[in-house]
């Protein structure tokens, strides 16, 4: 199947919101089966090659409403993910743990807890590939 314009844009947005080696490294273990490759493809074309790529936000914001989601839904994999993604979009460590922490009144401490611990190691991680 040939890859459409959206895909080819969605592959673009995706590695430089998650750096080339991760967007290279997810490609060949988290997406190197039939199940799950045709997930990554629909996620490449949909969510990076569409929603990404909309006018009215720039993607330094789409990155924080995708941290703030993701502790407030407690989906910490994805967490992890777009973590990275908002530091690489120019977001400081800083700025997102006072954004997670600011999250305590409105979701609670157990999610801001877990959030916090999921971006301690992400952080360590990004720190310790330069």
């Amino acid at each position: 199947m040939a890859e459409s314009e959206l895909y080819k844009k969605g592959t673009e947005i995706r590695r430089q919101l998650m750096g080339a080696a991760t967007a290279d490294k997810m490609a060949t273990t988290v997406y190197d089966d039939p199940i799950m490759k045709k997930f990554g493809d629909y996620a490449r074309e949909a969510v990076f090659g569409m929603l990404w790529s909309r006018p009215g936000l720039d993607m330094k914001t789409r990155a924080l409403i995708c941290v703030v989601s993701d502790t407030a839904q407690a989906r910490w994999p994805e967490l992890a993910i777009h973590l990275r993604m908002a530091r690489n979009t120019g977001w400081t460590e800083d700025e997102l743990s006072e954004a997670l922490m600011h999250l305590c009144g409105y979701i609670g401490l157990p999610s801001v807890r877990e959030a916090l611990l999921t971006a301690k190691e992400v952080f360590h991680e990004m720190r310790n590939e330069k």
